[in-house]
């Protein structure tokens, strides 16, 4: 038996999770939540990041009701991810590791999706489409590592999300994606937007620059305000934000779809914050449907960024023999999937 503790914190999420060989025994989690129009800055993160982590460690073990004594590895995300949050969290990790006399795991990311996704969904050896805020990719699993078949060539689709949602002013609580989600479903006119899938890969700023030109009329200027006319030429943001999402998650169901035909998979796995959006579940489950396989996806528990996800990944490492150096124990802003050797069945080979 092997249990595992883990911290994440490499955006505005700070979570902490705790799993017993497989059994989820806490899973807690705050957000640091900006005004509308706004973004939020590495260092105001970090900095909420610090003043949330002790409450939040309290409270994981209080929930899964184990003693630090009964824990055998401390985990936490390595990276890829915004520097500092990233490493307020990390410090916090190495002290409890050694405080508590534990060796410690720095765990990728996007590793903790993929294994958390598969753990909860019961999916096999599926092509992952990873969709969050920093991150756009479709992966799947070839010899001994996860292998990137097509990525975001600038923006991630959940960063586009996230600035369109600023461009109109909505609020950024529960978050940007989630409310731009609930317009969306009001949305009924569609507004024909560039459709950048280039080869395996995708690009979002163009995207984004039109919609907001759509969204933002010409004619205003900071010395020039709004007229009635002007507001009633606009599209409503309904209407933008369904024919964005519209847009986008039609390119992610194509390059999915192709990865897919290339591997001769039969299930789809969706991971990541924008994994949750039940809109890009229906279209990719269409597709699914027609090639007659499966899609796998979660809810917002386990798709948004956790600490159980860092925990599990970080637990199947250690169980497989993976052990790390105190002076390895830092950050990688830019730590890519295929980078990490996978020690741990994955589906046929």
């Amino acid at each position: 038996m092997v249990i595992a503790i883990g911290f994440e914190g490499s955006a505005n999420k700070i979570g902490i999770g705790i799993i017993r060989d497989g059994e989820v025994l806490a899973n807690v989690r705050k957000t640091y939540i900006t005004p509308p129009g706004s973004g939020f800055l590495p260092k105001e993160t970090a900095e909420h990041h610090r003043n949330q982590v002790l409450g939040l460690i309290r409270e994981a073990l209080d929930v899964s009701k184990i003693y630090p004594n009964e824990i055998d590895v401390v985990c936490y995300t390595k990276g890829p991810g915004m520097a500092p949050p990233l490493l307020a969290v990390a410090i916090v990790a190495r002290t409890i590791a050694q405080l508590w006399n534990k060796p410690i795991l720095g765990v990728n990311h996007c590793i903790g999706h993929i294994e958390m996704g598969r753990l909860i969904t019961g999916a096999q050896n599926p092509t992952v489409l990873y969709v969050s805020g920093g991150n756009t990719q479709v992966i799947a699993y070839s010899n001994k590592r996860y292998r990137i078949f097509g990525e975001t060539i600038d923006i991630a689709i959940g960063n586009c999300l996230d600035r369109f949602a600023r461009v109109i002013k909505i609020s950024n609580d529960p978050s940007p994606g989630y409310n731009i989600e609930q317009l969306a479903k009001k949305g009924k006119k569609y507004y024909t937007l560039p459709y950048a899938v280039k080869g395996m890969d995708v690009s979002f700023s163009g995207i984004l620059s039109e919609i907001g030109r759509k969204a933002l009329p010409q004619k205003a200027t900071k010395k020039r305000k709004l007229d009635q006319e002007d507001v009633n030429e606009l599209p409503s943001h309904e209407d933008l934000c369904y024919s964005l999402q519209e847009t986008i998650f039609a390119m992610l169901v194509e390059i999915t779809e192709r990865a897919m035909a290339h591997c001769g998979s039969n299930e789809v796995l969706i991971v990541g914050g924008v994994g949750c959006n039940e809109r890009l579940q229906e279209m990719m489950g269409i597709m699914c449907e027609e090639r007659g396989a499966k899609l796998f996806a979660t809810d917002e528990r386990f798709c948004i960024d956790n600490g159980i996800m860092i925990a599990h990944a970080g637990y199947e490492m250690f169980r497989t023999g993976t052990r790390m150096k105190w002076n390895d124990a830092t950050i990688t802003q830019r730590f890519r999937t295929d980078e990490v050797e996978i020690n741990w069945e994955v589906g046929k080979v």
